[in-house]
């Protein structure tokens, strides 16, 4: 995670600074905006839109989305966000501004592991459980969270959250296991193939 501005500011101060049409993502940490590292999240963006379009699904992945928490200092813009289209309707912010202020509207929210692990795994779990988000996907491909969420010895793990009685539920897995999905309840996809889209084209010898 990468430090842009080190002034504190406000979740609507930082959608005005927001760049348009930036090939980054920002997000708002307890008021200091960061870069978002870009990690496996075009592949996963990809199967997913080919799982909704073969299904007609009435969602959407946007390319830029804020999510404003309750929290006036904090604002997130998940590595992939996919959107119920049916729910948009009551955004009160999502015409003029693509930001997003209820969990509701959200059918999956997935966050890819960098340095930033403890956001991923403390930090987001309690803000997107808070704000009602069904399905919470964090993938850690390079096992680089801490051992009480990956276990020990740590592995590749894509761990699953999902809303049941207001309470996260959490499933993970690793290797070939499918990934089990509410949102995506036909996606065979295995959490080794999302784990190898992120590691480089060539191995060194």
């Amino acid at each position: 995670m990468i430090q842009t501005i080190s002034k504190t500011i406000t979740f609507d101060e930082f959608v005005a600074w927001y760049p348009e049409n930036s090939v980054h993502k920002y997000e708002l940490h307890n008021g200091v905006i960061v870069e978002m590292p870009l990690g496996v999240t075009g592949f996963i963006h990809s199967k997913l839109a080919v799982e909704i379009d073969r299904r007609e699904l009435p969602y959407s992945i946007p390319g830029d989305c804020l999510l404003k928490l309750s929290r006036n200092e904090a604002g997130y813009q998940p590595d992939v966000i996919v959107l119920d289209r049916t729910a948009l309707a009551n955004e009160p912010r999502w015409k003029k501004e693509s930001i997003i202020t209820m969990g509701s509207s959200v059918r999956l929210a997935v966050e890819v592991v960098s340095t930033n692990w403890q956001d991923d795994y403390l930090v987001k779990v309690a803000d997107y459980e808070r704000l009602g988000i069904l399905e919470y996907w964090v993938v850690d491909y390079a096992a680089l969270g801490g051992r009480r969420f990956i276990g020990n010895p740590k592995q590749p793990t894509i761990s699953v959250y999902q809303l049941v009685d207001g309470e996260y539920q959490i499933s993970q897995f690793r290797g070939d296991d499918i990934v089990e999905s509410l949102a995506f309840p036909e996606l065979k996809l295995t959490a080794e193939q999302i784990f190898r889209a992120g590691l480089p084209a060539t191995e060194p010898s």
